[in-house]
């Protein structure tokens, strides 16, 4: 009984991990960072607006820490954990093309959908 005990609180202990996200997953977000690199975009994180090749930096190092701690397995985790709000300040990340603002998640999620579609139609 003690030992069923132990080894079930070794289970509840011990640490959650994630699995490394696919190469489908690693191929979107890739994609997702580098769509709005290449973009004429600009984004706005913690009150201040970036160009799109700063906020491709900084996207891309919030990325790469999240693979080193293994929190991201999907695009969603990545646009939820890394490109929707400041990790900081916790406030809400936004993306203007033209005339366009938007929530940043509200952006990624779109841009995501829209690279799904085109895949399934190739």
């Amino acid at each position: 009984m003690a030992s069923s005990i132990l080894a079930l609180a070794g289970v509840l202990l011990a640490p959650m991990t994630t699995a490394a996200p696919s190469a489908k997953a690693k191929a979107e977000i890739a994609r997702l960072i580098a769509v709005l690199g290449d973009s004429k975009c600009r984004f706005q994180r913690n009150g201040s607006w970036y160009d799109a090749a700063e906020a491709r930096a900084h996207l891309q190092r919030k990325y790469d820490y999240l693979l080193k701690k293994n929190k991201v397995d999907t695009a969603e985790q990545f646009v939820e954990r890394a490109a929707s709000r400041s990790s900081l300040s916790g406030r809400p990340y936004r993306v203007k093309c033209g005339s366009t603002e938007q929530a940043a998640s509200t952006w990624f999620l779109g841009e995501l959908q829209r690279l799904r579609n085109t895949a399934a139609t190739h």
